[in-house]
């Protein structure tokens, strides 16, 4: 029996990273991954024709299909009347008032082989909300991940414009750093919205405050141009499709980078495992079923299923848990460990987004490029935060397809409303199309103990392992946030002179819809879900430590999203990157301590409470 250094489950952003540092050390590394590494062989499964051939357009179609690890899906989810407004299918399933609106992906490479590949920061005060009067603390701070996040940058090769993060979003860098990449070309939207808005200014009707608009750039993880002078003038070479340096590799502009990137610019962790070791040996079709730990509660290994059922055991002297923040959290409650506090699977973050779209006055040349390039962000921060939740505002350049669906409704709507054939037709469907454009505010949602993910009674997968279940609403808080967000949303339609076409039916298309204040709101969901094991500074109140330690068992972490006390509002991917490579040098930090030859010239001391006890404290 082959005994590891680690096994990490899941192959996602979060494992990928850590299974790569760790390698770097010269570990023996398993990665269990309930997906598969390679669907098929040819040309017929590529990612990108199995995507154009599915029968459905949704996240997962370019990853093949995986009967015995199914993902939830968005199409899962569908609005009705009545109470509550909506119905669940599939992997995951539901019984809250509102609708848990996202879904992931479980497969080689996780929901990082569909994300929109945006990576801004947290800004410093994201990470005490206590301080505005909600939500929970961190056990670090800002200037903790800092180097963290300058790591992770590098690591997922971000295109941004440093200078004007720190101008325009308030972020602390270090002197003189810049990003990897050149910030990607702004949109056409971006132009249009600068010229119209720029140094305008709109109500907060909550807050009851003016805030300034100004578009400002996302950074993003994806290939544009090196800037010469990172890394104190070395230089960055982009990665290519398997992590190799690939110096013209660039982003060209598909707009398919949602579920996928054509010309491969889009950071995925596959350019990471391109880059493993040989220590680093990826299991796929490796449903991991239960955390193994010895007597005194320590973690030893894991209980894995293969898709034909076979039941296999793999040892390793840590365990790391890096499948999402559900599956995580599933994985933990059907082990029966790291409980000790009552807030496993509790605490469940997303970023409930709310949409409004219209049409501008003149050409906004939608499905050029990213879904987003930039936004504004002076929502995001301040003592507003106290009355509603705060937002970013991410300007959707890819038409109304996130809110109405693909152009085909434009097609039908003026066939079946309109009569319109032929060249009428062209010429009206074109019309359309070419001035649509969506605002996307992006809401903070904070820390609830009552959203949770718990075990279903019943309903089994197909392995015969309880389905996750959640618990979801949305408190006043979040609605509050909603009721600014359209209501600065009206004020920013006025200033430009666009057609509002915003309108939350039918009820089908929206389940997350409510009636706050007397005017209806919908919301999708941002596939950002967080804190199921939300980190902090005591046992008695969290899941892990600051380094994402399970409290009650030693090796054994659980990292990613569901560490996050507070989601903010910036999109976590990078920040979850840079929990990731912070935890791997933790995990290093331990096994070399292990490794570490006995002075037996000197008497062994008495045991601290960190190698002893699972109520450990997090050490610096």
């Amino acid at each position: 029996m082959t005994r590891y250094d680690v096994i990490v489950v899941g192959a996602g952003v979060a494992g990928s990273l850590v299974a790569h540092r760790l390698g770097r050390y010269g570990r023996r590394v398993l990665v269990l991954e309930a997906g598969a590494a390679d669907p098929g062989g040819g040309a017929a499964d590529d990612p990108l024709t199995r995507y154009l051939a599915a029968s459905g357009m949704v996240p997962g179609s370019p990853l093949g299909p995986r009967p015995a690890a199914p993902s939830p899906e968005v199409t899962d989810l569908v609005g009705t009347d009545g109470t509550p407004g909506y119905r669940t299918a599939g992997h995951l399933r539901q019984d809250g008032p509102l609708p848990y609106a996202s879904g992931y992906v479980r497969a080689n490479g996780g929901t990082g082989n569909v994300w929109t590949g945006l990576a801004p920061r947290m800004l410093p005060e994201d990470f005490d909300t206590e301080a505005f009067g909600y939500g929970r603390r961190w056990p670090i701070g800002y200037e903790d991940l800092e180097p963290d996040y300058r790591a992770a940058e590098e690591e997922l090769g971000v295109a941004g414009d440093a200078d004007e993060q720190r101008e325009h979003v308030g972020l602390p860098f270090p002197e003189g750093y810049v990003f990897p990449m050149r910030p990607l070309p702004a949109a056409r939207l971006d132009g249009v919205l600068a010229a119209r808005l720029d140094g305008r200014r709109v109500k907060d009707p909550v807050a009851r405050r003016e805030v300034e608009l100004r578009v400002v750039g996302t950074p993003h993880a994806r290939n544009g141009v090196p800037d010469p002078r990172y890394d104190a003038g070395r230089g960055y070479v982009p990665r290519g499709r398997h992590g190799r340096p690939d110096p013209e590799s660039r982003c060209v502009g598909n707009a398919g980078c949602i579920p996928h990137c054509p010309s491969y610019a889009k950071y995925t962790p596959l350019k990471t495992q391109g880059r493993w070791s040989s220590g680093v040996t990826l299991r796929d079709r490796a449903v991991v079923s239960r955390v193994l730990v010895d007597a005194n509660g320590r973690a030893t290994g894991v209980e894995y299923h293969a898709y034909d059922g076979t039941v296999s055991v793999a040892h390793a002297d840590v365990v790391v848990l890096a499948a999402h923040a559900v599956e995580n959290a599933r994985l933990l409650l059907l082990s029966g460990l790291a409980d000790r506090s009552g807030q496993l699977g509790r605490n469940l973050m997303d970023h409930p987004v709310l949409l409004t779209w219209g049409l501008l006055p003149e050409d906004a040349g939608p499905y050029r490029g990213p879904g987003s390039v930039s936004g504004f962000e002076g929502f995001r921060a301040g003592p507003a935060r106290r009355l509603r939740a705060p937002f970013r505002v991410e300007f959707g350049t890819w038409g109304w397809v996130w809110a109405k669906g693909p152009v085909d409704t434009d097609v039908r709507h003026f066939l079946a409303e309109r009569g319109l054939l032929g060249a009428d037709l062209r010429k009206a469907v074109g019309d359309r199309i070419r001035r649509q454009f969506t605002l996307q505010f992006e809401m903070e949602q904070s820390a609830d103990p009552a959203n949770r993910v718990t075990l279903h009674p019943t309903e089994r997968d197909p392995l015969g392992l309880p389905r996750p279940l959640v618990t979801y609403d949305l408190d006043a808080h979040v609605r509050e946030g909603m009721a600014a967000a359209r209501a600065v949303s009206d004020q920013i339609f006025a200033l430009l002179g666009a057609e509002d076409h915003t309108d939350y039916t039918p009820a089908a298309a929206w389940p997350g819809r409510f009636e706050h204040g007397g005017r209806t709101y919908g919301y999708r969901g941002a596939g950002h879900a967080a804190g199921t094991h939300v980190m902090g500074d005591s046992p008695a109140t969290s899941v892990v430590d600051a380094w994402q330690r399970c409290w009650d068992h030693l090796g054994l972490y659980a990292v990613g999203c569901g560490s996050m006390p507070s989601v903010a509002t910036s999109n976590p991917t990078l920040t979850m990157a840079a929990l990731a490579l912070r935890s791997a040098e933790r995990v290093e930090a331990d096994l070399a301590s292990r490794d570490r030859p006995a002075d037996l010239a000197t008497p062994p001391a008495s045991p601290t409470v960190s190698e002893t006890s699972p109520t450990r404290g997090a050490p610096e």
